[in-house]
């Protein structure tokens, strides 16, 4: 089976597109929302977050503490990359198991926010990058996450920009709310199937 990355600044949209690939019936795992469980429900992760960043990561009921987790890692590189570190082998590992449980879909979908600058793109047979430009992007995270408008750009500034990504993307759709998404999808949903076919048959 094709396996095909999704990734994309915050705010691009990447969840609507692949809320229409799982419509094609092409099956998605969401990268972003795996690490957020595994961080709640692996044991081992669990006591690694807590001997690195301290017990208040994780509440009275052991869940975690996200703001506080955020407030570590958002301003220092060092601790972003040991966070990613820590979790992103759980995450291939679940993403790996899932892969198995498929059958019938002719490619399946990773989507990831920092797919690229975690480097875990290695085992993709392409990345789809969703673009979209920045004043939109900015209002959809305020209006979305109920963030100031300067909180969204300084996530925005730590964040690969799409000339970065689009060095490592093999198709991209842009998402600007003029130009229809759905004929977008469409068209690429053909082309990853026709790839598929190629890489089965060589």
């Amino acid at each position: 089976m094709l396996r095909v990355g999704i990734t994309g600044g915050i705010g691009s949209g990447k969840s609507i597109v692949c809320r229409i690939f799982s419509c094609l019936g092409i099956p998605v795992y969401d990268a972003d929302l795996a690490a957020k469980k595994m961080m709640n429900e692996q044991v081992e992760l669990h006591n690694e977050l807590i001997r690195h960043f301290g017990k208040e990561v994780f509440n009275e009921e052991g869940i975690l503490n996200r703001s506080h987790l955020a407030k570590i890692v958002f301003n220092d590189e060092n601790q972003l990359n040991k966070l990613n570190q820590l979790v992103h082998p759980y995450v291939m590992k679940d993403y790996e198991m899932w892969t198995q449980t498929l059958n019938g879909a002719p490619y399946s979908i990773r989507e990831a926010a920092i797919l690229i600058e975690s480097g875990t793109y290695y085992d993709l047979d392409c990345i789809l990058l969703v673009e979209a430009p920045e004043e939109l992007r900015i209002k959809r995270v305020m209006e979305r996450d109920q963030r100031s408008r300067e909180e969204v750009k300084a996530i925005i500034s730590r964040q690969w920009t799409s000339e970065e990504k689009k060095k490592f993307a093999t198709f991209s759709i842009l998402n600007d709310e003029q130009q229809a998404l759905i004929p977008q999808v469409l068209h690429l949903h053909e082309l990853l199937k026709l790839k598929s076919e190629n890489k089965e048959s060589s």
